[in-house]
């Protein structure tokens, strides 16, 4: 797969569809309100990569469409700011599902646009569907094995915790730490209330999991 000479071009907005493997589910409005005050003051200033393909209507007749691969924040805000052609990069080649979304995820690890949870949810998809071992995920987006199965372990928190790693009330550091206590909920919950209440730093959130680690070895 190549860049078409790495030329830039002018497509019209209502011709790029989203990326069906887009890995990140979270757009905050505020800020997209933001980026789209200053696309209609400056433009778009970065491309956004597509692919091109030419789709058949039922009249038999044909017309192009492009496939966003990296750039639905921009593409989110163009249409915000109510922008009728913005810059891009066609990719040359057909591109199967897997490269989708293994595109789309290393484009936001790059620009470090996903949160801890989407990431997560994206390296999962990777090692589930298409059946990759975490260190074959870690090679593809260039990190390590650990790395992607901790993001992944993150996963097995509740779903009102993940929520609040996602709005960014708590860090990833937090998360992980809190998943120390899964064999332990109720203990679990209090730590985590206690975060969001105290706004607890994750030092002393591993000072508060080892102590209840250490009284459970205690009563044992």
């Amino acid at each position: 797969m190549a860049f078409q000479g790495d030329s830039i071009y002018w497509v019209e907005v209502e011709k790029i569809v989203p990326n069906p493997f887009q890995p990140r589910r979270e757009f905050d409005e505020d800020r997209l309100t933001e980026l789209a005050e200053s696309i209609r003051m400056y433009g778009v200033l970065q491309p956004l990569t597509v692919t091109r393909k030419e789709v058949q209507r039922e009249d038999g007749t044909f017309f192009t469409e492009y496939e966003l691969i990296a750039g639905e924040r921009r593409l989110r805000a163009s249409k915000k700011a109510g922008v009728i052609q913005v810059p891009v990069i066609i990719r040359d080649g057909e591109q199967t599902e897997q490269e989708k979304l293994e595109l789309a995820i290393i484009e936001n690890l790059q620009r470090e646009d996903l949160n801890a949870v989407d990431r997560a949810i994206a390296f999962k998809q990777l090692a589930d569907e298409f059946g990759m071992s975490h260190a074959d995920v870690a090679k593809k987006v260039g990190r390590s094995r650990e790395y992607v199965s901790n993001s992944i372990r993150l996963l097995a928190l509740p779903e009102h915790m993940l929520g609040s790693l996602k709005r960014g009330e708590m860090m990833e550091g937090h998360a992980r730490t809190l998943l120390m206590l899964s064999d332990r909920p109720e203990e679990q919950e209090v730590v985590f209330k206690e975060i969001l209440l105290k706004k607890l730093s994750v030092r002393e959130v591993e000072r508060i999991v080892r102590k209840i680690a250490t009284d459970k070895v205690r009563k044992k």
